[in-house]
């Protein structure tokens, strides 16, 4: 089998096979006619069929047969239209990134976002460095606390954003967002506008797990103890199946934030927990031993802590 050509057509490259051949090879495949793609092409049809019967000798191998509605692709056509229709869109891509010189002077900071993080928060932070920081180029990664604490200590994350605190880094609050319970909408707190600790005592309330967030799992307990209230409380690990897994657990009500409560359980009522100091803190954190671009971006973010409620 002759070298050169992927899928084993025995086909050949040579010097002489220019882009031009490809583009007009491409058009004829794609128009499945000669004549269409000559009108496409803006030439004749004769200088078209010219230079497909040039790349045919230097390729060694027909491209096309002619059927009675127009040219279908050969065996050999096919396998080469699969590469040049990917050649052709990296070579129209070049003036794109040419125009584009801040891409080779950007630096990629690889940030991870915990779910739950409301969106216009994220986009009007990412805006807010976009501005202070035009050499960095933020890549998003989506993962829970503890995933994000394990790549940034694997080197895999240069910051993120996580609802506990390293035990060792740096570490910054952004925001924090008050707890609440969705109820249940045929349950009687469903009717009123807020609802304390001790409304939940004997009821089945659906909280996260301690392995996502252990330092609110804490806190959700000596809130209950200190005002007297027994909830049965439902640990389970979920983060968008909230729906699913208050059913398979019978929840009466579900601890969230307002913003995944309205997300993921939509037709439940949101009801703020009053009498409690139960907050939903983001944390910055980042190694100490980092590169500049990284400990700029670091401290625009860590800046705009209070400014980011959401909207």
């Amino acid at each position: 089998m002759r070298k050169g050509m992927p899928g084993g057509h025995g086909l050949a490259w040579r010097k002489s096979v220019e882009l031009r051949h490809l583009r007009y090879f491409a058009a004829v495949a794609d128009e499945g006619s000669m004549s269409r793609a000559a009108d496409r092409l803006h030439t004749t049809q004769p200088s078209l069929s010219r230079q497909l019967k040039q790349l045919e000798r230097e390729i060694g191998s027909p491209l096309f047969a002619r059927t009675h509605t127009g040219t279908a692709l050969t065996g050999a056509g096919v396998a080469l239209h699969r590469h040049v229709q990917l050649l052709l869109r990296l070579v129209d891509a070049i003036p794109d990134m040419a125009r584009d010189q801040d891409v080779r002077a950007r630096e990629l900071v690889n940030l991870g976002v915990p779910p739950g993080v409301p969106q216009d928060q994220l986009i009007r932070l990412l805006d807010t460095v976009r501005e202070a920081v035009p050499r960095a180029a933020l890549s998003l990664t989506e993962a829970s606390s503890r995933e994000q604490l394990r790549l940034l200590h694997e080197g895999r994350l240069d910051l993120g954003m996580t609802r506990e605190p390293p035990e060792s880094g740096n570490a910054e609050p952004l925001f924090s967002q008050a707890f609440g319970v969705a109820v249940r909408p045929e349950h009687p707190l469903a009717v009123q506008t807020s609802c304390c600790m001790g409304d939940l005592s004997g009821l089945r309330v659906l909280a996260h797990s301690r392995q996502q967030v252990p330092v609110v799992d804490d806190q959700l307990v000596v809130a209950a103890h200190d005002s007297g209230a027994v909830p049965l409380w439902q640990f389970v690990q979920f983060s968008e199946y909230a729906l699913a897994a208050a059913h398979s657990v019978e929840a009466d009500a579900v601890l969230l934030i307002e913003h995944s409560a309205r997300r993921l359980l939509p037709d439940w009522p949101w009801l703020p927990l009053a009498g409690t100091e139960l907050q939903l803190v983001t944390w910055l954190v980042w190694p100490r031993e980092t590169r500049a671009i990284v400990d700029q971006v670091a401290r625009v973010m860590a800046a705009q802590e209070g400014k980011l409620r959401p909207r």
